[in-house]
């Protein structure tokens, strides 16, 4: 159970980071520091846009328009931390 509950919350930091370098690459293009004509800058663009869009969109959907800025990813992060810590919770007071 122990290994579940560690595979879990790894998959889950590893989503967080992922849903952060989105958003900073997002950044970094929108400011123009990085080139998106760049074939790695596109790969690693279009990889996290691939895994981050899906989840997000529903969010995005749901809040207002707030002037092109986009706390989608905020939400999703805080989200994802409830769940770990709630899922966590139920883990240790079943298995103990």
């Amino acid at each position: 159970m122990n290994a579940l509950l560690w595979l879990f919350n790894t998959l889950i930091q590893l989503y967080i980071y992922i849903l952060i370098a989105s958003a900073v690459l997002s950044w970094l293009i929108a400011f123009n520091v990085v080139n998106v004509r760049s074939p790695v800058v596109s790969q690693i663009g279009d990889f996290l846009y691939r895994v981050t869009e899906p989840v997000l969109r529903p969010i995005r959907n749901l809040l207002p328009n707030l002037g092109g800025v986009d706390v989608s990813p905020v939400i999703l992060i805080l989200l994802l931390l409830f769940v770990q810590k709630l899922v966590t919770d139920l883990v240790i007071q079943v298995a103990y």
